[in-house]
């Protein structure tokens, strides 16, 4: 694992813990294996500490009202690599299949249909691989 740091504070951990618990284990070995011994693994680090840790730990919103709003978000950047990871976050957060799906319908409006229509794609295939209660 990715350790933090001298330079960085007492983030990095809880933001581990909370990167762990929204994304799962899975997904965030396979993102720390990736960048291991590499010059990208600063950004792992950094990411943890700073997003997950300093922000994803804040109070005033909910995880779930988290995810929401990062599905917006990554829907109008068409940052599909994140996306996915964060759609399952969002199924884990307690969003239902239609709450994401008219979240990604709402961007239609706002970020036009070409990045909705991509990141429903994106969305589509979570949901295919995600069994269903």
């Amino acid at each position: 694992m990715t350790t933090p740091d001298a330079n960085e504070g007492s983030r990095f951990e809880p933001g581990m813990q909370i990167r762990r618990d929204v994304m799962g284990d899975e997904f965030v070995d396979r993102a720390l294996s990736r960048t291991s011994g590499t010059e990208s693994e600063a950004i792992q680090t950094a990411v943890t500490d700073l997003v997950w840790g300093g922000i994803w730990s804040r109070p005033g919103l909910e995880r779930r009202d988290r995810s929401l709003l990062n599905i917006g978000l990554l829907t109008a950047l068409r940052a599909h690599g994140e996306l996915a990871g964060h759609v399952r976050g969002a199924l884990k957060n307690g969003l239902s299949r239609t709450e994401i799906t008219e979240a990604v319908i709402h961007c239609s409006g706002y970020c036009g249909a070409p990045a909705a229509l991509s990141a429903m794609a994106v969305v589509q295939e979570v949901f295919d691989a995600t069994p269903t209660d």
